[in-house]
């Protein structure tokens, strides 16, 4: 493994008790970080701290990342406890099942562009003042290739994730100038519990898309994360870093 200069920074991750948010913990601890990691699962909160096995860098807070509420209280908290926040990677996702477009229930179709579109807004809203303030951040949004190329029956995730990286380019514009970068990764799928979301032809299509013909392994995703999180990421903002397998063509 490569080491990622991250000493002495803190990051806030989304969706951090498992899955790609996990395994970001685990190499940003490596490369020095402290973490903050936000879930609405205080169980498997719990779990991601004893495995992390590094208690007196990681903390934890149970948050709603839709309500903006309990976003403002989770920000103050983690900056409180660890006296800054200079990165925020905002993975938390679902998928919302599989259908047709016309055939998806309208409430399934609102929660995932909740859960994946507005609740990143929220953070960023609660969380670029406090980078602001320190004069420095990272922000990567984990969007998915889904976003580039739009899946079938999947229409809602597709649209949250195109929607991310519209966020992300709009953003890195406005905070271009304040030593602040937001970039976006992209990935191809990853063999996470959100595949318990999916229908099994679903995963059997998102394989056969992808010429290297293997999901990404987490760890991958959390390795391009951690370089965009550090200091040698410099010149870039607004970016769109594709780790699909070969997937992506443009």
């Amino acid at each position: 493994m490569n080491q990622i200069d991250l000493a002495g920074r803190v990051a806030v991750i989304t969706g951090g008790a498992r899955g790609i948010g996990l395994a970001t913990a685990e190499r940003m601890l490596a490369s020095g970080a402290s973490v903050a990691l936000w879930d609405m699962d205080r169980a498997a909160l719990d779990a991601a701290v004893a495995a992390l096995k590094a208690p007196d860098r990681v903390t934890t807070e149970v948050v709603q990342l839709t309500d903006l509420q309990s976003v403002a209280t989770a920000t103050e908290a983690s900056a409180r406890k660890h006296g800054k926040i200079d990165i925020l990677v905002n993975n938390a996702g679902i998928t919302g099942g599989n259908d047709l477009l016309w055939k998806l229930d309208p409430a399934v179709w609102r929660q995932v562009i909740d859960v994946n579109l507005i609740a990143p807004f929220l953070v960023c809203h609660q969380i670029v003042p406090v980078m602001l303030n320190n004069g420095y951040g990272r922000i990567i949004n984990i969007a998915s290739v889904a976003g580039k190329e739009g899946n079938p029956k999947a229409s809602h995730y597709s649209a949250s994730k195109a929607g991310l990286i519209g966020l992300t380019k709009s953003l890195g514009k406005e905070l271009a100038t304040s030593n602040i970068l937001v970039n976006c990764i992209t990935p191809a799928a990853a063999r996470t519990a959100i595949f318990d979301q999916m229908a099994p032809d679903f995963i059997d299509f998102m394989l056969s898309k992808i010429p290297m013909n293997r999901f990404v392994e987490v760890k991958e995703i959390a390795a391009m994360a951690c370089w965009l999180a550090s200091e040698d990421c410099s010149f870039t903002t607004g970016g769109v870093f594709d780790i699909s397998g070969g997937r992506a063509t443009y």
